[in-house]
């Protein structure tokens, strides 16, 4: 009889998904409402963000990154992705109380409408990639067409993230402060503004700590991942990923991913009981 009222992961997912589908273009109608130029915003902002940080960051503090502008945007739309739909993942379960107190819908809907919100715009934000490597003759070879491979496995980890904050969220509402800053921390452990070979070449304990650290960041292998495909034609990334490499992200991004889905699945049942 136990068995009768359980919910298959996937059979859920597939009954849900026109669901999934009218949630995502409701978010997308609500971000960018009466807004001039629309979802235009998702190619402009990642382009407003490189040539303010390419300024500081590549002028003022003088970082020698070779095609910084493309560095830094390829890197920065998967940092993106992800923190923009962990955030958003915060308060997707209490935000949808109403709605799960009159029907039933599985709860794990809510957070995984926001990684496929973040990732419609992840893929909106490549034409601003493109943009800018061409500008800097930055010209994407035939490995371009495995950019999906770093993808996914993002896709997975930031799923796992998503999963696991928001049933957190439920009982500690204190995460939706707290992350912002924490967030900011992260993206300083990832190689988004700055090459692995600064961490590299720093002597110390502390900074033999920060890089084992930068080095366990999962970020850190998705982003540099995403450059080597993006970047191949370029002197810093001529190499491909190996298969340790694949195996590396592949291991992080379903150990996260199993943790997340498993703290969700035994949180899920008190939910009720805190929106």
């Amino acid at each position: 009889m136990q068995s009768t009222n359980k919910h298959n992961f996937f059979t859920d997912v597939k009954k849900y998904s026109p669901l999934l589908k009218n949630l995502v273009v409701k978010d997308i109608k609500l971000k960018y409402r009466r807004s001039a130029l629309g979802i235009a915003w998702s190619v402009l902002n990642p382009l407003f963000t490189m040539l303010v940080l390419t300024q500081v960051f590549g002028m003022l503090l003088k970082i020698k990154v070779a095609n910084f502008a493309t560095y830094y945007i390829v890197g920065f739309s998967i940092w993106s992705f992800f923190s923009e739909a962990t955030t958003a993942s915060l308060s997707s379960v209490i935000n949808a109380a109403p709605l799960i107190k009159k029907v039933y819908i599985p709860k794990y809907v809510f957070p995984l409408e926001k990684c496929l919100f973040s990732l419609v715009n992840f893929a909106f934000s490549l034409i601003a990639v493109l943009i800018v490597m061409i500008f800097q003759g930055v010209y994407p070879t035939f490995y371009i067409l495995l950019f999906f491979i770093p993808v996914i496995y993002t896709f997975i980890f930031v799923c796992g993230m998503c999963l696991f904050l928001s049933a957190a969220t439920v009982f500690f509402r204190d995460i939706e402060h707290l992350y912002g800053v924490l967030l900011t921390v992260w993206m300083y452990l990832t190689p988004i503004i700055y090459p692995l070979t600064i961490i590299d070449s720093v002597p110390g304990k502390i900074a033999s700590i920060v890089k084992r650290v930068i080095y366990l960041n999962p970020l850190t292998h998705f982003v540099e991942y995403f450059r080597c495909i993006m970047m191949h034609s370029t002197e810093m990334y001529s190499g491909m990923p190996g298969i340790k490499e694949n195996i590396v992200c592949l291991v992080m991004s379903l150990i996260v991913f199993v943790i997340g889905a498993f703290v969700f699945n035994k949180a899920q049942k008190k939910f009720i009981l805190y929106i």
